[in-house]
């Protein structure tokens, strides 16, 4: 039996309405009823009786209400108790830059329900470390994007966005539907970290840079670039843009994948949870979009 489709059944039940009880559980309606049906079909009997105001319970369903509830406090008591014992635990996340803001409350909050006496820790790294602390050893994992040195890296794929060229709305070319590099020959683009991964510079530059430049070490370094001195960078097209700026899409590069990675050797089970954790709040958001 899956207490967590146990949970998803409380929460309806407690709040008699499918939308509510997706956002009590931070996740979006469709899987939502999809886990009710699931739960319906392996006891083989109808939980939940459907109407224009929401839902009610049937027989079984209270049934199911009250002995669910014990369960899950049961469990829940397991879990404080086993974890009070093993004493403080710690979690440290990378991102990259501003990717920061990808860890977003939907993430928070189920990580934070699974593992409430964790310690999370966040470090950000520069634009000159893709893989936000991994390689130094400075964090258990990361939230960041693709590509970089992925040796003795493993990774999961939780959200692909096309790639654009950020510019001034003054630009001759701001309007364009797309760009190709021919389009953008001879302009000068943002100078990223020397140190920074081969890889990831190719990626995120098209052309040479000014020598005489600063290194830009933040996403909103390079946007000031383009909007003080009509350097060109290259940003995922859902980056939020300062007024004046917009991206045009950038067939030319495959997509940005924004990733959860860790380190190969790493076997902690909070590592194992958070992947878990960011997965499924990724593929909830993607469902929500559809």
């Amino acid at each position: 039996m899956d207490l967590r489709l146990l949970r998803y059944f409380v929460a309806v039940a407690e709040e008699r309405n499918i939308g509510r009880a997706a956002n009590r559980l931070h996740m979006t309606q469709p899987p939502l009823s999809r886990a009710i049906r699931e739960l319906e079909d392996e006891f083989g009997v109808i939980l939940l009786e459907r109407t224009p105001k929401g839902v009610v319970l049937t027989p079984a369903g209270a049934t199911m209400y009250d002995e669910a509830s014990a369960l899950l406090k049961r469990a829940d008591r397991i879990r404080d108790r086993v974890t009070a014992s093993a004493g403080s635990a710690t979690l440290t996340i990378g991102t990259l830059a501003d990717t920061a803001a990808h860890v977003d409350g939907g993430l928070v909050a189920l990580f934070r329900a699974r593992h409430p006496h964790v310690d999370v820790r966040v470090h950000e790294a520069d634009l000159g470390e893709p893989t936000a602390g991994l390689h130094a050893g400075l964090v258990d994992v990361a939230l960041t994007r693709t590509p970089f040195d992925d040796n003795g890296i493993s990774m999961r794929i939780l959200r692909s966005v096309p790639v654009g060229v950020v510019m001034r709305d003054d630009d001759p070319l701001a309007h364009r539907t797309s760009v190709s590099p021919v389009d953008l020959a001879g302009r000068r683009w943002v100078r990223l970290p020397s140190d920074a991964d081969p890889a990831w510079t190719a990626y995120w530059t098209c052309g040479a840079h000014d020598d005489a430049a600063p290194a830009m070490r933040t996403i909103q370094e390079c946007l000031q670039a383009v909007i003080w001195n009509g350097t060109a960078a290259l940003a995922p097209i859902d980056q939020p843009l300062p007024l004046g700026l917009v991206t045009v899409p950038f067939p030319d590069r495959p997509p940005s994948h924004l990733v959860v990675a860790w380190l190969k050797t790493a076997h902690s089970p909070l590592i194992r949870s958070f992947v878990q954790i960011a997965e499924r709040s990724y593929s909830s958001r993607d469902e929500s979009d559809v």
